[in-house]
């Protein structure tokens, strides 16, 4: 499928085929969609030997590449990890299903009952890089919220992605339901991501998860909405008012609770009156770690640090990698945040509860925490099941997208004969 033209036709008959399955999709009920999702967990557990196979041979082939160690943490998949993804399949099962949902308006004057129906957004792209998982979760997502899909992964997780694609596909049709409802891309070729990206005719929406260099390219060339998050500067910030022993365990779970995902913390701020409290114990159990500590000149001061540069308070690690900076107050943390952060999540450990509520009304990030790490921005952890993204828009959808971010609304007007006057 070398030919431009060839895989053109070869992704128009995707999207053909998932404008089609999609219009049926929102009529399908609800018990119909939570079947098929109760029938893809049991085929991934039935399958669970031959997708660890496939995930092993994708991961030798990625460490010959030679691929960052934050991508082969992404795309490793465990039996833990794979038993998240039955877990999350039988969670969006058990969610109340958001289609059909009415919220009434107040009546008009004229007499006109005005309401809104929650509706899908249609067909929607997901390009990922590695997270095989992300196959089963965003598939999940948008079977329940009535959109079809079109996924296509990176081509280090062909493999695992096509195998759990066979699960899910089986499970629609256990359910009775076209196999067109979810489709992956089956060719590695990148000019079947430049051709999804022009697909307005069939495609509603665009996700993109991936590294920045990826969101930013398919934000830049797409011509379809993108719902996105370029990367995850994500803040820890230790007040002078913090349980040490509290923000020591945070910050450390913050940072080494897996260094690949995008709510890792990668920049610690500490109010300086403390600093020298929390500091030499911290960095130590950090290096420890296997932490490599950047600091700020006041911070080397305290502790034996590399001193950060500008490029680090704007850099998105994935990596046993921290920059740390001693501030003066707390609006000198909330400004650094809002000035070098990503708007993805950001955290305050503080006993003081207004110091909590002034700081998680300024921070301006899709999730804002007092006292937990910044590890826990995650739509399963949210309660929404899974998630297809963290979205640091503004518009439509922001923070974790699950299934209501997979929706829209269109208003409903019923009248009795009315006739508008001039």
């Amino acid at each position: 499928m070398e030919d431009s033209k060839d895989i053109n036709n070869y992704m128009n008959s995707l999207g053909a085929a998932a404008r089609s399955a999609a219009a049926d999709l929102a009529m399908v009920s609800t018990e119909i969609k939570n079947n098929a999702l109760l029938y893809m967990s049991e085929e991934i557990d039935t399958r669970r030997d031959e997708i660890l196979q496939c995930n092993k041979v994708d991961l030798e082939k990625a460490k010959q590449k030679a691929i960052g160690d934050a991508l082969i943490d992404r795309l490793e998949l465990t039996e833990a990890r794979i038993d998240g993804m039955i877990s999350g399949l039988k969670i969006v099962a058990d969610l109340p299903d958001p289609v059909g949902e009415i919220e009434n308006l107040k009546p008009t004057p004229s007499g006109l009952e005005i309401s809104k129906m929650r509706v899908p957004l249609g067909v929607v792209g997901i390009i990922y890089e590695s997270r095989p998982n992300v196959t089963a979760d965003a598939a999940a997502l948008c079977l329940k919220s009535g959109n079809a899909c079109i996924l296509r992964g990176g081509s280090e997780a062909i493999l695992s992605n096509s195998v759990i694609a066979e699960c899910l596909n089986q499970g629609l049709k256990r359910a009775g339901l076209s196999e067109n409802i979810i489709q992956i891309v089956n060719t590695t070729d990148r000019k079947a991501v430049t051709a999804l990206l022009r697909m307005e005719e069939f495609v509603d929406v665009i996700i993109p998860r991936g590294g920045k260099g990826l969101v930013k390219l398919i934000s830049e060339e797409a011509r379809i909405p993108v719902i996105k998050h370029l990367d995850g500067i994500c803040h820890v910030y230790i007040d002078k008012e913090a349980d040490l022993e509290q923000a020591i365990n945070i910050t450390l779970n913050a940072k080494t609770y897996r260094y690949g995902i995008c709510g890792a913390m990668e920049t610690l701020l500490i109010h300086q009156e403390v600093s020298t409290k929390v500091l030499p114990e911290l960095s130590s159990k950090l290096i420890e770690a296997g932490v490599e500590l950047r600091g700020c000149e006041k911070t080397c001061k305290i502790i034996n640090a590399k001193l950060a540069n500008s490029e680090d308070w704007v850099t998105e690690y994935l990596a046993p990698i921290l920059s740390i900076k001693l501030v003066k107050d707390l609006d000198s943390a909330i400004n650094h945040i809002n000035t070098f952060g990503s708007a993805h999540t950001d955290s305050i450990v503080t006993s003081n509860e207004d110091n909590a509520k002034y700081f998680m009304k300024k921070v301006d990030s899709s999730s804002v925490m007092h006292n937990v790490p910044t590890c826990w921005a995650d739509g399963f952890e949210y309660g929404l099941g899974a998630e297809v993204g963290i979205s640091t828009d503004k518009i439509h959808a922001r923070g974790p997208v699950g299934l209501e971010g997979l929706t829209s609304q269109k208003y409903l007007v019923k009248g009795n004969a009315q006739i508008r006057g001039a």
